[in-house]
């Protein structure tokens, strides 16, 4: 099981994905001999896993059945255990399209914290690029490296424990993209204008906080960045449903009907506009928004590397 490459039967040491509903899923490591535990009854890695083919339908011993599920980034973005603050999907899709990558790019990001933006990244370079993430926090770093061992994904990532702000990426001049997640992004522009390729490249910066924008921004400024841009992404949902509304009763359809013999009681006549029209209503098919969205999350902050 690989997170780059999509494995056709699940197999001992893999992670899973249990689909209860589109609420509710969870990931799972398979081992024989264990049991995982559900709503619907209890699920036995050794009979109803190992050998069966991801997507397959398996049903618990409570006679209730779940979706075993091939893990993807986004999947693992929706289950994966929160070590830190995560990005998602909205925010990630964004990312990928400005920073311009492709298989072969090679990705500078600090800090990894759980990982949710580091999957994206990782396939989206793979087979032939790279990702060099850096983490502050020790425990985090290690639980990453285990996290991307565990995944398959370990030959396409270097996992590095130090201060960003003070010891940069560990590399020079060869990073395609640089993204930032940390609390002071404007303290590790330098070695981000280090990391990129001498022939220019692209970095983005996520903040929670206009004010950490304001000075990123200045020092992208003074290292030479341009074509500063600062985005935030909001996604607005909607629901198609069907609409009835109350039409004014100008008499004219009372007329209509009268002159043209239409009988309302008549059951082969209940379905059609003459006996909606009779009934004062239509019906048609409309988008409208959720009450509630996903509000706030971040700022996102693009800018180039000058060749200049």
């Amino acid at each position: 099981m690989s997170f780059v490459e999509y494995g056709d039967t699940i197999k001992n040491g893999d992670t899973a994905i249990v689909f209860l509903g589109h609420e509710s899923m969870f990931p799972v490591k398979v081992q024989h001999g264990n049991v995982t535990q559900t709503k619907y009854g209890v699920i036995r890695h050794s009979t109803d896993l190992i050998g069966k083919k991801y997507g397959s339908k398996v049903t618990c011993s409570k006679g209730g059945w779940v979706f075993i599920l091939h893990p993807t980034p986004e999947l693992w973005t929706m289950n994966l255990p929160h070590r830190t603050q995560i990005l998602y999907s909205t925010d990630i899709s964004i990312i990928t399209m400005m920073l311009e990558l492709k298989p072969g790019s090679i990705v500078c990001e600090s800090g990894t914290g759980s990982g949710s933006l580091s999957h994206a990244l990782i396939r989206t370079v793979a087979p032939t690029g790279h990702l060099y993430t850096v983490e502050f926090h020790q425990q985090r770093a290690e639980k990453a490296r285990e996290e991307f061992r565990e995944h398959g994904v370990e030959h396409l990532v270097t996992v590095t424990n130090q201060d960003v702000c003070k010891n940069g990426f560990g590399v020079s001049n060869i990073a395609d993209a640089v993204f930032l997640d940390i609390p002071s992004p404007w303290e590790a522009i330098g070695h981000a204008k280090s990391a990129l390729k001498a022939e220019g490249g692209r970095i983005c910066s996520f903040s929670p906080c206009i004010e950490q924008v304001q000075r990123t921004c200045l020092a992208m400024e003074e290292y030479g960045f341009t074509e500063l841009n600062t985005l935030e992404i909001l996604l607005r949902v909607y629901n198609v449903r069907t609409i009835s509304l109350q039409i004014p009763d100008l008499g004219k359809a009372a007329e209509d009907n009268s002159s043209t013999g239409f009988d309302s009681s008549n059951p082969s006549n209940q379905g059609s506009p003459c006996a909606n029209l009779q009934q004062g209503a239509v019906q048609f098919k409309s988008g409208v928004p959720l009450r509630e969205m996903v509000g706030h999350t971040g700022y996102l902050t693009f800018a180039t590397k000058s060749l200049f």
